[in-house]
Protein backbone atom coordinates (compact mmCIF):
# COMPACT_ATOMS: atom_id res chain seq x y z
CA UNK A 1 0.00 0.00 0.00
CA UNK A 2 1.25 3.29 -0.59
CA UNK A 3 2.40 5.58 1.65
CA UNK A 4 0.32 8.80 1.58
CA UNK A 5 2.45 10.70 4.22
CA UNK A 6 4.66 11.30 1.51
CA UNK A 7 1.67 13.19 -1.03
CA UNK A 8 0.87 14.94 2.39
CA UNK A 9 4.43 15.94 2.19
CA UNK A 10 4.76 16.88 -1.28
CA UNK A 11 1.54 19.37 -1.08
CA UNK A 12 2.61 20.86 2.53
CA UNK A 13 -0.37 19.53 4.11
CA UNK A 14 -1.51 16.99 6.95
CA UNK A 15 -4.44 15.56 6.66
CA UNK A 16 -6.41 15.53 10.18
CA UNK A 17 -8.80 13.14 8.85
CA UNK A 18 -6.70 10.55 7.06
CA UNK A 19 -8.88 7.59 5.36
CA UNK A 20 -10.67 11.38 3.11
CA UNK A 21 -6.71 11.31 1.68
CA UNK A 22 -6.27 7.53 1.07
CA UNK A 23 -10.44 7.61 -0.14
CA UNK A 24 -9.33 10.41 -2.95
CA UNK A 25 -7.00 8.21 -4.47
CA UNK A 26 -9.45 5.20 -4.64
CA UNK A 27 -11.10 4.38 -7.89
CA UNK A 28 -14.03 2.25 -8.10
CA UNK A 29 -12.26 -0.17 -9.64
CA UNK A 30 -10.36 -1.03 -6.82
CA UNK A 31 -13.33 -1.46 -4.37
CA UNK A 32 -15.11 -4.07 -7.12
CA UNK A 33 -11.45 -5.79 -6.64
CA UNK A 34 -11.43 -5.19 -2.81
CA UNK A 35 -15.20 -5.31 -1.13
CA UNK A 36 -13.39 -6.26 2.18
CA UNK A 37 -11.35 -3.34 2.51
CA UNK A 38 -14.09 -1.39 4.02
CA UNK A 39 -12.40 1.64 1.58
CA UNK A 40 -15.36 4.16 -0.70
CA UNK A 41 -14.46 5.28 -3.78
CA UNK A 42 -13.75 9.10 -4.81
CA UNK A 43 -16.99 9.84 -7.13
CA UNK A 44 -18.97 11.82 -3.82
CA UNK A 45 -15.43 13.78 -3.30
CA UNK A 46 -14.20 14.27 -7.18
CA UNK A 47 -18.48 15.70 -7.19
CA UNK A 48 -17.60 18.20 -4.02
CA UNK A 49 -14.32 19.08 -5.40
CA UNK A 50 -15.56 19.97 -9.27
CA UNK A 51 -17.68 22.48 -7.43
CA UNK A 52 -15.07 23.85 -5.20
CA UNK A 53 -12.45 24.04 -8.14
CA UNK A 54 -14.83 26.17 -10.61
CA UNK A 55 -15.29 28.53 -7.65
CA UNK A 56 -11.98 29.14 -6.88
CA UNK A 57 -10.46 29.41 -10.52
CA UNK A 58 -13.78 31.35 -11.17
CA UNK A 59 -12.53 34.01 -8.38
CA UNK A 60 -9.29 34.61 -9.59
CA UNK A 61 -9.64 35.12 -12.72
CA UNK A 62 -12.30 37.29 -12.08
CA UNK A 63 -9.22 39.30 -10.21
CA UNK A 64 -6.48 38.36 -12.19
CA UNK A 65 -7.89 39.83 -15.52
CA UNK A 66 -10.89 43.20 -14.76
CA UNK A 67 -10.81 43.86 -18.29
CA UNK A 68 -11.77 40.57 -19.71
CA UNK A 69 -14.61 39.57 -21.16
CA UNK A 70 -17.15 36.85 -19.83
CA UNK A 71 -16.93 34.96 -22.81
CA UNK A 72 -13.13 35.07 -22.36
CA UNK A 73 -13.54 34.15 -18.43
CA UNK A 74 -15.22 31.15 -18.97
CA UNK A 75 -13.06 30.20 -22.01
CA UNK A 76 -9.81 30.83 -19.67
CA UNK A 77 -11.48 28.95 -17.11
CA UNK A 78 -12.45 25.97 -19.51
CA UNK A 79 -8.62 25.62 -20.45
CA UNK A 80 -7.64 25.43 -17.03
CA UNK A 81 -9.70 22.75 -15.76
CA UNK A 82 -9.87 20.34 -18.67
CA UNK A 83 -8.93 16.72 -18.34
CA UNK A 84 -5.67 17.54 -20.22
CA UNK A 85 -4.72 20.29 -17.45
CA UNK A 86 -5.84 18.42 -14.12
CA UNK A 87 -4.29 15.35 -15.80
CA UNK A 88 -0.96 16.78 -15.84
CA UNK A 89 -1.12 18.62 -12.90
CA UNK A 90 -2.11 15.36 -10.85
CA UNK A 91 0.73 13.55 -12.96
CA UNK A 92 3.51 16.27 -11.95
CA UNK A 93 2.52 15.78 -8.18
CA UNK A 94 3.18 12.00 -8.26
CA UNK A 95 -0.53 11.27 -7.96
CA UNK A 96 -0.21 8.04 -10.26
CA UNK A 97 1.88 6.48 -7.21
CA UNK A 98 -0.91 6.69 -4.85
CA UNK A 99 -3.77 5.77 -6.89
CA UNK A 100 -5.72 2.15 -5.96
CA UNK A 101 -7.24 1.22 -9.27
CA UNK A 102 -7.77 -2.29 -10.19
CA UNK A 103 -5.59 -4.85 -11.71
CA UNK A 104 -6.88 -4.35 -15.23
CA UNK A 105 -7.38 0.05 -14.54
CA UNK A 106 -3.75 -0.35 -13.39
CA UNK A 107 -2.17 -1.66 -16.83
CA UNK A 108 -4.19 1.00 -18.66
CA UNK A 109 -1.91 4.09 -18.70
CA UNK A 110 -3.47 5.33 -22.08
CA UNK A 111 -6.29 8.32 -22.33
CA UNK A 112 -8.41 6.30 -19.60
CA UNK A 113 -5.54 6.92 -17.05
CA UNK A 114 -5.76 10.66 -17.88
CA UNK A 115 -9.12 10.92 -16.80
CA UNK A 116 -8.79 9.10 -13.70
CA UNK A 117 -6.11 11.39 -12.69
CA UNK A 118 -7.75 14.63 -13.32
CA UNK A 119 -10.94 12.78 -11.37
CA UNK A 120 -8.27 12.37 -8.94
CA UNK A 121 -7.44 16.27 -8.68
CA UNK A 122 -10.45 16.91 -8.33
CA UNK A 123 -11.23 13.92 -5.05
CA UNK A 124 -8.00 16.11 -3.63
CA UNK A 125 -9.67 19.15 -3.41
CA UNK A 126 -13.05 17.81 -2.20
CA UNK A 127 -11.15 16.29 0.51
CA UNK A 128 -8.80 19.05 1.32
CA UNK A 129 -12.12 20.88 1.43
CA UNK A 130 -13.56 18.51 4.04
CA UNK A 131 -10.64 18.39 6.46
CA UNK A 132 -9.02 21.94 6.42
CA UNK A 133 -11.85 24.07 4.93
CA UNK A 134 -11.81 26.38 1.86
CA UNK A 135 -7.76 28.18 2.54
CA UNK A 136 -6.98 24.61 1.99
CA UNK A 137 -8.43 23.70 -1.14
CA UNK A 138 -7.84 27.25 -1.84
CA UNK A 139 -4.12 26.83 -1.25
CA UNK A 140 -3.55 23.47 -3.01
CA UNK A 141 -5.56 24.90 -6.24
CA UNK A 142 -3.36 28.31 -6.01
CA UNK A 143 0.16 26.20 -5.90
CA UNK A 144 -0.24 24.05 -8.52
CA UNK A 145 -3.06 25.61 -10.83
CA UNK A 146 -2.71 29.47 -10.96
CA UNK A 147 1.08 29.62 -11.97
CA UNK A 148 -0.14 27.65 -15.47
CA UNK A 149 -2.87 31.30 -16.42
CA UNK A 150 -0.03 33.57 -17.95
CA UNK A 151 1.50 31.14 -20.36
CA UNK A 152 -2.28 30.01 -21.06
CA UNK A 153 -3.37 33.62 -22.17
CA UNK A 154 -0.31 34.68 -23.63
CA UNK A 155 -0.05 31.63 -25.86
CA UNK A 156 -4.06 31.84 -26.45
CA UNK A 157 -3.98 28.34 -25.11
CA UNK A 158 -7.96 29.11 -23.77
CA UNK A 159 -9.43 29.28 -27.32
CA UNK A 160 -11.87 27.22 -27.94
CA UNK A 161 -10.50 24.97 -30.62
CA UNK A 162 -13.77 23.69 -32.47
CA UNK A 163 -14.43 27.78 -33.03
CA UNK A 164 -10.85 28.29 -34.52
CA UNK A 165 -10.81 25.31 -36.60
CA UNK A 166 -14.15 26.42 -38.14
CA UNK A 167 -12.74 29.87 -38.50
CA UNK A 168 -9.85 28.64 -40.46
CA UNK A 169 -11.22 26.32 -42.85
CA UNK A 170 -14.09 28.50 -43.68
CA UNK A 171 -10.95 31.45 -43.78
CA UNK A 172 -8.17 28.91 -46.07
CA UNK A 173 -10.85 26.50 -48.01
CA UNK A 174 -14.25 28.00 -47.21
CA UNK A 175 -15.86 24.72 -45.96
CA UNK A 176 -17.20 24.19 -42.83
CA UNK A 177 -16.20 21.25 -40.82
CA UNK A 178 -18.53 18.38 -39.94
CA UNK A 179 -17.96 16.44 -36.50
CA UNK A 180 -19.31 12.73 -36.49
CA UNK A 181 -19.22 10.64 -33.86
CA UNK A 182 -17.34 6.89 -34.74
CA UNK A 183 -17.91 5.34 -31.50
CA UNK A 184 -19.48 5.03 -28.08
CA UNK A 185 -18.37 2.88 -25.17
CA UNK A 186 -18.72 1.83 -21.89
CA UNK A 187 -21.69 2.22 -19.26
CA UNK A 188 -24.06 4.83 -19.16
CA UNK A 189 -22.42 7.16 -16.29
CA UNK A 190 -19.08 6.38 -18.13
CA UNK A 191 -19.38 6.89 -21.55
CA UNK A 192 -16.25 7.71 -23.87
CA UNK A 193 -17.30 9.15 -27.09
CA UNK A 194 -14.68 8.94 -30.24
CA UNK A 195 -15.68 11.27 -32.76
CA UNK A 196 -14.14 12.53 -36.61
CA UNK A 197 -13.69 15.69 -38.11
CA UNK A 198 -13.76 16.43 -41.65
CA UNK A 199 -13.41 19.07 -44.12
CA UNK A 200 -15.73 17.85 -46.84
CA UNK A 201 -14.50 14.07 -47.80
CA UNK A 202 -11.06 14.36 -45.89
CA UNK A 203 -10.87 12.72 -42.20
CA UNK A 204 -8.38 14.97 -40.70
CA UNK A 205 -8.83 14.05 -37.69
CA UNK A 206 -10.45 12.02 -34.34
CA UNK A 207 -10.07 11.93 -30.61
CA UNK A 208 -12.22 10.32 -27.64
CA UNK A 209 -13.42 12.20 -23.94
CA UNK A 210 -15.84 11.40 -22.03
CA UNK A 211 -19.03 14.01 -23.98
CA UNK A 212 -19.89 14.38 -27.55
CA UNK A 213 -18.54 18.13 -26.97
CA UNK A 214 -15.23 16.83 -25.43
CA UNK A 215 -14.41 14.48 -28.16
CA UNK A 216 -15.27 17.30 -30.56
CA UNK A 217 -12.88 19.64 -29.16
CA UNK A 218 -9.85 17.36 -29.16
CA UNK A 219 -10.54 16.25 -32.56
CA UNK A 220 -10.68 20.28 -33.37
CA UNK A 221 -7.07 20.68 -31.59
CA UNK A 222 -5.54 17.76 -33.85
CA UNK A 223 -6.88 18.61 -36.59
CA UNK A 224 -5.77 22.76 -35.90
CA UNK A 225 -2.00 20.78 -35.64
CA UNK A 226 -2.41 18.46 -38.59
CA UNK A 227 -3.21 21.35 -40.69
CA UNK A 228 -0.65 23.81 -38.79
CA UNK A 229 -3.63 26.36 -38.03
CA UNK A 230 -2.55 26.83 -34.57
CA UNK A 231 -1.46 30.08 -34.88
Amino acid sequence: MADFGKFEEKIGYAFANKRLLKQAFTHRSYINEHRESGLSHNERLEFLGDAVLELVITRYLFDRYPDATEGELTSYRAALVNTNTLSDTARNLGAEEFLLLSKGEARDTGRARAYILADTYESIVGALYLDGGYDAAHDFIENTLFHKTEEMVKKGLWRDAKSLFQERAQEKLGITPVYRVVSESGPDHDKEFVTAVYLKDEKVAEDSGKSKQESEQRAASLALRAKGWEA
